[in-house]
């Protein structure tokens, strides 16, 4: 039980009605969460609004509610508290309840549009392999030192974010590194957490079917910094141009990192090739086993990270030398097989760009790239012709097909991707909806040397359609054609 003064504590309340001084259980913003004593928090979401739940969830036993707007007729039992924001109220309720479980670790965020998977999971397997028992939040899996938890979001919600850093301090984690996600941000699922550190990545075309304008997906990405505590650090992408915006108005300690312009943490490219990267980094030479320009920036993002949390860089650059980078980004499938298969995430155009660019540098002039490309249902539709016309540009055949089509027709979704090619483009394409036959067709085209690029879905191992997600593994598939041709 916890005092509801308590856990109020530097929410933004505008009125209350009721009484102020009880215990509340426990919190909630699903109505069918709620228990007796709960604290029940009304969110206004993207598809329903918590405020038309308020009755129900009363009658599950709710005995306080926080909400923007009271309603006309009070439940005399209830105590009901208005705040400016629900969302951001979440964020700091769950984190006062649980004790403020954040501050008793060094919990570093990662954000940007691409890479921030990567970098969250070197420096997780970094700082494990530096002796300290972590904890990741991430797209792929959240981990809790070797005991893994699916994920759901790239961020979970409140809630499950202060349960989850209970659990790794209770396991004795004194690392935390998690991605946040625009989402995360602008719905105030990070509100109330103390942070040690912030990363930027870059950004780049995403997420416009939420944020609407670019403008405010970069504002999203800014108020993560701008509510940084002065004890935190905050280390940007100096070569992306938001870079530096990023930085603006925060009180955090504020550093650089490039590989382009002058940086408090620098890095040049030695070599670049499909068996990893030799860097100048820290005054050394180091070789590595990710592979490409952006795993450059990312190596350098963690480097730079691991020397303001106070570790030794030498040491650093000693263990990140050996380790390898995310499930399903530049994973490349059965190494030596009859022809290279590569399995990437990228479902940007700038991830795409980047995962293209990669390869054609590794390329010898022979060999065809064939790249499999689709675009996701219900998420932003203005990069899908953007995705199909960086696919054309770099690669010799290009297959159109389905990624997680949702509540969309996939047919619909290519014909969106097809507006971004012409007449020449349009040659070297074929459209096939069926993920599994359009990965299986690549593979079959493919000769000796070729290069195959299998984008949009990584390490997800499922397909979602019309609300339900179905077994789908790009990797498997592409595992099972290559052991064909083996045989």
């Amino acid at each position: 039980m916890k005092s509801l003064r308590d856990i109020l504590y530097k929410v933004h309340i505008t009125s209350t009605s009721g009484f102020m001084d009880v215990e509340v259980a426990g919190v909630a913003f699903d109505s069918r969460k709620v228990k007796s004593g709960f604290v029940f928090v009304a969110i206004r979401g993207t598809l329903s609004d918590g405020h038309d739940f308020m009755p129900k969830a009363i009658a599950a036993g709710a005995s306080v509610v926080v909400c923007e707007k009271l309603p006309e007729a009070l439940n005399e039992s209830v105590t009901y508290v208005a705040v400016k924001s629900s969302a951001q109220a979440l964020g700091i309720i769950a984190s006062n309840f649980y004790d403020n479980p954040s501050g008793k670790l060094k919990l570093v965020g990662v954000t940007g549009t691409n890479g921030k998977t990567t970098v969250a999971t070197l420096l997780f397997k970094l700082f494990s392999s530096l002796g300290y028992k972590c904890g990741m939040l991430s797209t792929v899996v959240n981990k809790i030192v070797d005991k893994e938890i699916p994920a759901t979001h790239t961020t979970p919600d409140p809630i499950q974010i202060n349960e989850l850093l209970i659990e790794m301090i209770a396991a004795g984690c004194t690392h935390c590194f998690m991605e946040v996600s625009s989402h995360a941000v602008d719905q105030g699922r990070i509100a109330g957490l103390h942070f040690a550190g912030a990363l930027f990545t870059n950004i780049t075309h995403d997420h416009l079917d939420y944020h609407r304008t670019f403008e405010s997906y970069i504002r999203a990405k800014k108020g993560f910094f701008d509510d940084l505590s002065g004890d935190a650090f905050a280390l940007v992408n100096i070569d992306d141009k938001r870079g530096m915006v990023m930085l603006q108005n925060s009180k955090a300690k504020k550093y650089t990192f490039g590989l382009k312009k002058m940086a408090d943490f620098k890095a040049k490219i030695i070599t670049n090739s499909i068996e990893g990267l030799e860097l100048e980094i820290g005054g050394r030479t180091v070789w590595f086993k990710l592979i490409g320009d952006f795993n450059a920036y990312n190596l350098l993002t963690v480097f730079g990270a691991a020397s303001l949390l106070g570790e030794d860089p030498e040491t650093v650059l000693m263990k990140l030398s050996s380790l390898t980078g995310a499930n399903g980004r530049f994973d490349v499938v059965l190494p030596g097989s009859r022809f290279t298969a590569i399995v990437d995430y990228a479902h940007t155009p700038d991830a795409l760009k980047n995962v293209l660019e990669t390869i054609t540098q590794f390329r010898s002039g022979n060999e065809q790239v064939i790249s499999v490309v689709g675009c996701g249902g219900n998420r932003d539709k203005t990069k899908r012709p953007l995705m199909a016309a960086i696919a054309c540009k770099y690669s010799d055949k290009v297959i159109l097909t389905s990624d997680n089509p949702r509540d969309e027709d996939p047919l619909e979704i290519i014909r969106e991707m097809q507006k971004g090619i012409g007449p020449t483009e349009a040659r070297k394409t074929l459209v096939m909806a069926d993920r599994e036959e359009a990965i299986k067709m690549a593979c079959m085209m493919a000769k000796e040397k070729d290069i195959v690029l299998v984008a949009g879905k990584g390490h997800e191992t499922y397909q979602e359609i019309k609300g339900v997600k179905h077994p789908f593994d790009d990797k498997e598939v592409v595992s099972r054609m290559l052991k064909m041709f083996a045989n």
